[in-house]
C-alpha cells in the first residue's frame, strides 16, 4: 500500500509540473503566438509571461512581428513591345494580425510572391522596353498599389517592394549589342562621311581661291606690264637706240646664263646683235 501511494503522489505531482508547464508560457519579443482552445481560435499572445488553460488551450501558430524579407523568383516578362526580358524583386512585410495571416490565407509567404509576380507581369507587360529599364521608381509604386490591398486582408501590411534586377533575355541582349555596334558602325560612316565632303570642300574652296588670286595677279601683272610698255614708249618716241641697248644688254645676260648651264654642249651668237635685236623688236629693216 505505501508503494501504491508513492506512485500516485509522485504520478501526481508529475501531471502538476505537466500541467504548470502547459499554462505558463514565455513569447519572446518580436513575436505572437496564436493560441486555439479546443480547436477554435482563442486569442494571440504577445511578448512576454503569459498563462493558458492547460489541456483546453494550445499553441497553434508562432508568428514573427519583425519586417519579414521575401525574394521574389526572377520570371520571364513580355514587354508591350513583345521584347522578353527578365525581373526579379524583393518584398518587405510585417505582420501585424496574426491570426488573418494564418487562418486567412494556407501560406502567405508564397500567396505574397504569386501576388507580386502577377503584378509584375501585368505592370511590365503594359510598358516598352525602353520604359522598363529606365522607370524602376515607376514600378515599384504600381507594384505597391497593386498588391497592398489584397495582403491588407491577411492581417500583412507592405513596407516596400523593389526592384532588384530588370534584364533584357540573352538572345535580346545579343540583338541589342549588334544592333548599338551597327549603329556605331552607322555613325563612324556619316561621320567620315561629312569629314571627307568637308575636306573636299574646302580643298576645292582653295583652289578656287588660289585660281582667282592667280587670276587677279595676272591681271595687275599684264596692266603694269602694259603701263611700263606704255610709259617706256612715251619715253623713247623716235629713237629706239636706248631700247635696243637695254635689249641688248638683257640678251647678252641671257647667253650668258645659257654658257654656265651644264646641260648646255653647243652655244650659237648671232654675228649682230643690234640686227637680232631689231629682229626681236620686230624694227629689223
Amino acid at each position: 500500500m505505501l508503494l501504491n501511494g508513492s506512485i500516485i503522489i509522485w504520478g501526481l505531482l508529475a501531471l502538476a509540473v505537466v500541467t504548470l508547464f502547459k499554462g505558463v508560457k514565455q513569447v519572446p519579443q518580436g513575436s505572437k503566438w496564436v493560441i486555439q482552445r479546443l480547436g477554435k481560435y482563442h486569442r494571440s499572445l504577445p511578448p512576454g509571461l503569459q498563462f493558458i488553460i492547460p489541456y483546453m488551450d494550445n499553441v497553434s501558430y508562432k508568428v514573427t512581428t519583425k519586417d519579414i524579407v521575401l525574394d521574389i523568383p526572377s520570371q520571364e516578362v513580355i514587354t508591350l513591345d513583345n521584347v522578353v526580358i527578365i525581373a526579379n524583386a524583393v518584398a518587405y512585410i510585417n505582420i501585424l494580425s496574426p491570426e488573418k495571416a494564418v487562418y486567412g490565407v494556407e501560406d502567405y509567404e508564397i500567396a505574397i510572391r504569386t501576388l507580386v509576380q502577377t503584378a509584375l507581369r501585368s505592370i511590365v507587360g503594359e510598358m516598352k522596353l525602353d520604359d522598363a529599364l529606365s522607370s524602376r521608381d515607376k514600378i515599384k509604386v504600381a507594384l505597391k498599389a497593386a498588391i497592398s490591398d489584397d495582403i491588407a486582408d491577411w492581417g500583412i501590411t507592405l513596407k516596400t517592394v523593389e526592384i532588384q534586377d530588370i534584364n533584357p533575355s540573352a538572345t535580346m541582349q545579343s540583338a541589342m549589342e549588334e544592333q548599338a555596334a551597327a549603329e556605331r558602325e552607322r555613325r563612324a560612316t556619316v561621320t567620315r562621311a561629312d569629314g571627307e565632303k568637308s575636306a573636299a570642300i574646302l580643298e576645292a574652296d582653295g583652289r578656287l581661291e588660289a585660281s582667282r588670286r592667280d587670276a587677279e595677279a595676272k591681271i595687275v601683272i599684264a596692266e603694269a606690264t602694259k603701263e611700263a610698255i606704255e610709259k617706256v614708249t612715251s619715253a623713247v618716241g623716235e629713237n629706239d637706240l636706248p631700247v635696243m641697248y637695254l635689249l641688248g644688254e638683257r640678251y647678252v645676260d641671257a647667253v650668258r646664263d645659257m654658257a654656265k648651264s651644264e646641260n648646255s654642249k653647243l652655244l650659237i651668237l648671232p654675228a649682230d646683235i643690234p640686227a637680232a635685236v631689231r629682229g626681236i623688236m620686230g624694227g629689223g629693216k
